[in-house]
């Protein structure tokens, strides 16, 4: 189960560009039974494995804006490692914690899904809005594993004026970071399944390939939305087990 997961996970990465953490922490909640910060801890850690080689790519042809992916980091940095800790300390909350990453699923799927229906606008250019934008970020990246790469994309469309390689290279390299930093908090309190996780990273390895090798054929934007609103319904899962259980 685990390493047709990781492929799974890995192939629709590849394919539709849809952020690791938002895809990877729900599933394992409620298709394995992991507790909350287990699965958030483990899915950061994934998201970082499965981002390594896309990573290395953009930084190879020059696709990574140094100036941007800093002051991002300036804020997600700090950020991440205050919500990787926040929800270490609500351990004995597992209801409360399945309805805020729930909340967190739902609110990136509608913002993947609003960014894509609306297409890129060019603005000016808002540097300053970076770090304070990526501390919100950041925290909700410790905090549920989700959120990096929707939420990263949409500010760097908003607050730059990259061109969308640039976009998507600044953004990854951003998100690795976070996964690296927060998976590691969490690894630190005993908050990862390194078992399950080298299961999904061999079978993330293969859909992390087959991916790339199908994203050139098949229609990207149809299958991302698709994916987005059943992300809306993953969401909506969590959200309903918070508030009944509750």
């Amino acid at each position: 189960m685990a390493l047709l997961l990781g492929f799974l996970i890995a192939f629709a990465i590849g394919v539709t560009g849809v952020g690791a953490g938002t895809v990877t922490a729900p599933l394992l909640i409620l298709a394995l039974g992991l507790p909350p910060q287990v699965a958030v801890g483990t899915a950061l850690l994934f998201g970082f494995l499965v981002k390594v080689p896309a990573g290395a790519v953009y930084l190879a042809r020059g696709q990574v804006a140094p100036k941007a992916l800093g002051l991002l980091l300036l804020g997600g940095v700090p950020g991440v490692l205050l919500g990787s800790l926040l929800l270490t300390g609500l351990k004995g909350a597992k209801d409360l914690v399945l309805l805020l990453v729930g909340l967190t699923v739902v609110a990136s799927a509608a913002l993947g899904i609003w960014q894509s229906l609306r297409g890129r606008v060019l603005g000016r250019e808002k540097p300053g809005l970076l770090p304070p934008a990526a501390f919100g970020i950041g925290l909700e990246v410790g905090f549920s594993s989700a959120g990096a790469g929707a939420l990263g994309t949409l500010l760097l469309l908003y607050a730059t004026r990259l061109s969308p390689q640039q976009v998507v290279g600044t953004d990854l390299l951003f998100g690795l970071v976070l996964a690296l930093l927060g998976g590691g908090v969490h690894l630190l309190f005993g908050q990862a399944d390194l078992g399950l996780l080298l299961a999904l990273a061999t079978g993330g390895i293969l859909g992390a390939t087959f991916g790339a090798l199908f994203a050139t054929r098949l229609p990207r934007e149809p299958l991302r939305l698709a994916l987005l609103l059943w992300l809306l319904f993953i969401g909506g899962q969590l959200i309903y087990r918070g508030v009944a259980h509750g």
